[in-house]
């Protein structure tokens, strides 16, 4: 057992980013507005009072902003414009009034490290050497053999260093060619961003979600990367060198701590930062007083084992990392990588959205996660995604979780009248929206009900734990605010499970993933309760 007092509940003065539960949208396959198969700002608008009937607090948008899209919105080329794709600016501020007319918040993505090469930043950083804005991002001369600087490489396969034949120097990108690194040392490009945040804080907006932070700054040396000693052939081969001189350089944290200056100059605004850091890595990101991000997010739930004991030492460790000021936060499913229902199973799909909606700090879900959707084939002919085609044959594509959102049984379940640009999931029929609406026992109404319970019980939203443990293949936790606790017990194995409870006794069931648990106490001081296989619960604890 697991006993973790540290981190009791909050008090009244908790935010709405603490308190809230964000979602996701992938705008390219939420809604279809005008037939061309591509979702887009007025599909979102449409749906809006899915999601407030759904019950999340933040609706957080995948970039929308103009675009060549190589890598589908994520190579900006003009950061303070909406791409025709999604629509207009006045459709913009159409969706984020509406937003917030329903009491909802709205996040977009901020993505800092690189521009599109098509952007006029970039156009005129290659005309010359000589020109303003050539030090707008990073570039270096050929080694004397005429090779790259160093051994970098870039995410998504290859050299991280592309040659530029009018300049003759090589120029720095983590992710596509396409997608330069501006040059963060440089101030100008600091007062530039500085005010894009302010441009889209002025229009409204809550918060930003901030890509690949911690690719912000690179070694000025250029030190080699060392060979990555977990790397084994088959691997991708973008993983073979450890990214030390790449990615987390300590000049990051003076810049994540002025954006946050920046934000607070506005009321109730967030920032959160996408960095794929182990557990030991995230407290830097908060801040030396919880000065930076406020939400560092925490994906390790996504990667680790699906099983009692191994996720009880996660969150066990994760809420021993967080320094005092820092409020934690989960996530299971996003538009990178494969889809829950894939990774634990659909008969585990209830309790991941059991887990990610009790656990303490501020949750985030994927679209379409709520319908237990799972990664979709995609034919080779019909693959999108820059990665794969890169990087062919390692099974890195993300198309597979950013497939249309399934909402009926019309024509591409009621996400276009038009092709879809990827194809929808092959059971759409019976998992869309409308089907599972109707359908008491379904995961969307689980979910509902989850969404319902936090917000109404303070123990889950903003309270703390009064114990983890795994007990054989079940994981419990309890919950607790003030003398209110409430205890989550999940059965991660297909065969019942009997779990001992000694000096908690079970006042009244709130929620199960399967219906009421059969449970029979053995006394008043040692009770215990029996879990249906991939069963789980959420119950009321007597008053100690």
């Amino acid at each position: 057992m697991i006993e973790d007092h540290d981190h009791k509940d909050h008090d009244h003065r908790a935010t709405w980013w603490q308190r809230g539960v964000i979602y996701q949208i992938y705008p390219r396959s939420f809604q279809d507005s005008n037939g061309d198969g591509v979702g887009d700002l007025a599909g979102i608008l449409a749906r809006l009072d899915y999601l407030q009937w759904l019950g999340v607090d933040a609706v957080w948008i995948s970039p929308v902003y103009p675009s060549p899209m190589a890598d589908f919105g994520y190579d900006v080329s003009d950061y303070c414009n909406i791409d025709p794709l999604f629509g207009t600016m006045a459709d913009f501020d159409a969706l984020a009034d509406a937003i917030h007319a329903r009491s909802l918040k709205l996040i977009m993505d901020l993505v800092p490290n690189h521009t599109s090469d098509r952007h006029p930043w970039f156009n005129e950083s290659r005309a010359s050497r000589e020109n303003p804005k050539r030090d707008w991002y990073v570039w270096r001369d050929a080694k004397r053999d005429g090779a790259p600087p160093n051994n970098w490489l870039s995410e998504f396969g290859g050299p991280a260093w592309t040659w530029d034949a009018h300049t003759q120097q090589y120029y720095y990108h983590a992710y596509l060619s396409a997608q330069p690194d501006l040059n963060w040392r440089n101030p100008d490009v600091r007062a530039a961003f500085d005010g894009i945040l302010k441009f889209w804080f002025d229009r409204g907006v809550d918060g930003f979600r901030i890509d690949t932070v911690q690719h912000l700054f690179e070694d000025e040396s250029l030190r080699d990367n060392p060979p990555n000693p977990d790397w084994r052939p088959g691997d991708a081969p973008t993983a073979a060198l450890s990214r030390l001189y790449t990615t987390d350089r300590p000049e990051l944290w003076p810049v994540l701590k002025h954006w946050r200056q920046l934000a607070d100059i506005y009321q109730d605004r967030v920032l959160i930062s996408e960095a794929y850091v182990p557990v030991d890595k995230l407290a830097p990101y908060y801040g030396d007083r919880g000065d930076a991000v406020h939400l560092p997010f925490n994906f390790h739930l996504i990667g680790c084992d699906w099983s009692a004991g191994p996720l009880a030492d996660l969150i066990a460790r994760y809420e021993r990392m967080l320094p005092p000021h820092g409020w934690p936060n989960w996530v299971l499913g996003n538009h990178d990588r494969a889809r829950i229902a894939s990774r634990v199973g659909p008969a585990q799909a209830a309790n991941a959205a059991m887990l990610l909606l009790t656990l303490r700090g501020t949750p985030t879900m994927y679209y379409g996660d709520e319908l237990g959707m799972t990664n979709v084939a995609i034919p080779p002919d019909q693959v999108r995604d820059p990665w794969e085609k890169n990087v062919a044959g390692y099974g890195l594509g993300r198309d597979p979780v950013r497939t249309p959102m399934a909402w009926d049984t019309s024509a591409n379940a009621g996400f276009s009248p038009g092709l879809p640009w990827l194809p929808v999931h092959a059971d759409w029929k019976t998992r869309n929206v409308d089907a599972q609406r109707s359908d008491p026992a379904s995961l969307l109404n689980l979910t509902r009900a989850l969404l319902a319970l936090r917000r109404r019980e303070s123990a889950l939203s903003i309270g703390g734990y009064d114990g983890i443990w795994a007990a054989g293949p079940v994981l419990c936790y309890v919950r607790q605010s003030g003398a209110r606790r409430i205890l989550v017990c999940l059965n991660l194995a297909d065969r019942a499970a009997h779990v001992a409870l000694p000096g908690r006794a079970i006042e009244s069931v709130l929620l199960t993933t399967d219906g009421p648990p059969p449970f029979q106490p053995n006394s008043v001081s040692v009770p215990a309760i029996s879990l249906s296989p991939n069963q789980g619960i959420v119950a009321l604890l007597k008053d100690a």
